[in-house]
């Protein structure tokens, strides 16, 4: 017998609909057959999933059974396979108790998602979010998903969720559909809740440095790249890490594009979804141009793309690599990166605001007042070349941090805390989302983006 159904694919942070056919009884020896460019994970889903048949009382095919994975150009990789290949086993060999008409029918109306282990209980998979956006634009009834990942997608309005734990729980839903109840919509979901977000940084911690939080300030206000200078220990790290928190709350549509890159890389449990946040990503100067970009054989998000609607902070600047620090020039101009590979030719958000740091030269101390440079004139020339003219027309502003004396370290008085410097620059966001309303893309409704024309009309 046949049994279809649907399941997906990511290709970078996009779902696309991949149909699973099962058609057991067929004549020959006793052989599994998997066709449709499986990769080695999806292989083995062969070994995991008559072992969670077997550990669910359920039998396997004594029968060659063939299982394709449509479209067959696509490549197919990962786990999440293996749910929707052992029901449509069952529902091939007829160990689910239903007119073959009706499940049939109700098989092609879901799309299913999990890893099985061998107990039978389901792995929670990367992509929810994005599932549930393909499953909407498809018009299916809903999506099976294991529980974390059900609850991720249950962001997504208009389609019906349903966690699913074990491989017998979802037969008895394909049994009976109303076993299982969909997750209930929060309509609160994305309630905004300041203590929940930043527990434990503010920028209330930060002493001095009055020039640099103006800086800050003016940088997060019309979103603008900004490059911080200062010796070791004058809180150039401390300043960054802060950003965020004073950042402009997330619109949903924001917050789900930062779920989604998030989710299909498997990082989706750094978000809360019921308190929305925007991303900082600080990757260490030894990082890989693919890591920083995205890539790889199967093309995936790199740190640029997981800071995008956040912070990608670079400490230490010129220890990058050049051509590491050479490809964020496109993603810098156009708020996008396109990966084009053998397999694959995708296109990743990556609209994020640079903050980086570095010290005056090799030593760090080139004008400080409290200690003396040791680095030649050739030694800080070459330092300073290590970052390309091209790179530094793409952070608008540069700031220098000094380093703090004594008096001002032990300072007892508390500087201004994030929450109201947030609320002036929400207010300067407001003004500009106004002024540029026509442009289609929140990320270029800030001052950082206007164009020459746009500069003449309100410069």
């Amino acid at each position: 017998m046949l049994a279809v159904t649907h399941s997906v694919a990511l290709i970078g942070v996009q779902a696309e609909a991949i149909t699973i056919e099962v058609n057991s009884g067929e004549r020959g020896e006793l052989r599994y057959i998997l066709v449709g460019l499986p990769d080695s994970a999806v292989k083995e889903s062969q070994d995991r999933v008559l072992s969670a048949l077997d550990n669910c009382g359920f039998q396997a095919p004594n029968t060659k059974t063939t299982i394709n994975l449509a479209p067959g150009d696509l490549k197919k990789e990962g786990p999440s396979y293996d749910l929707p290949i052992a029901l449509c086993l069952l529902a091939a060999t007829q160990q689910i108790q239903s007119t073959q008409q009706d499940l049939n029918q109700t098989l092609k109306e879901y799309l299913i998602a999990g890893e099985l282990s061998l107990s039978g209980s389901i792995r929670p998979v990367k992509g929810g979010l994005a599932m549930a956006q393909l499953a909407k634009r498809l018009k299916l009834k809903g999506v099976l998903l294991p529980k974390p990942t059900a609850e991720e997608a249950n962001l997504i309005e208009g389609i019906a969720i349903y966690p699913i734990e074990t491989l017998s729980q979802a037969v008895e839903f394909l049994q009976s559909p109303d076993s299982i109840q969909p997750l209930p919509k929060n309509t609160n979901s994305t309630s905004y809740n300041e203590s929940s977000n930043y527990q434990d940084i503010d920028f209330s911690d930060v002493k001095g440095q009055h020039s640099v939080r103006r800086a800050v300030e003016i940088a997060v206000s019309g979103n603008h790249n900004l490059l911080i200078i200062g010796s070791p220990g004058s809180g150039k790290s401390m300043i960054a890490k802060r950003i965020p928190t004073i950042m402009p709350r997330p619109t949903l549509d924001e917050y789900l594009e930062i779920l989604s890159i998030h989710s299909a890389s498997g990082y989706s449990q750094e978000f809360n979804p019921k308190y929305p946040k925007r991303p900082f990503r600080a990757p260490h100067h030894t990082t890989s141009d693919v890591a920083l970009l995205g890539g790889g054989s199967f093309p995936k998000p790199g740190e640029i793309s997981l800071a995008h609607n956040g912070v990608l902070f670079l400490d230490e600047l010129p220890e990058f690599k050049r051509s590491t620090l050479e490809v964020m020039r496109q993603p810098l101009e156009e708020g996008y990166v396109s990966i084009s590979r053998s397999q694959a030719k995708i296109t990743l958000p990556a609209s994020f605001m640079l903050i980086a740091a570095m010290n005056p030269c090799p030593c760090g101390y080139q004008g400080d007042p409290k200690s003396t440079c040791r680095c030649s004139l050739s030694q800080i020339a070459r330092y300073r070349s290590r970052i390309s003219g091209p790179l530094l027309d793409h952070i608008d502003l540069h700031v220098e941090a000094p380093s703090l004396t004594i008096k001002e370290i032990q300072s007892k008085q508390l500087g201004e805390s994030s929450k109201s410097i947030r609320q002036r620059c929400q207010q300067a966001r407001h003004k500009q989302t106004q002024r540029f309303s026509q442009k289609p893309h929140a990320y270029q409704q800030c001052n950082a983006h206007m164009s020459s024309q746009e500069l003449k009309t309100h410069c």
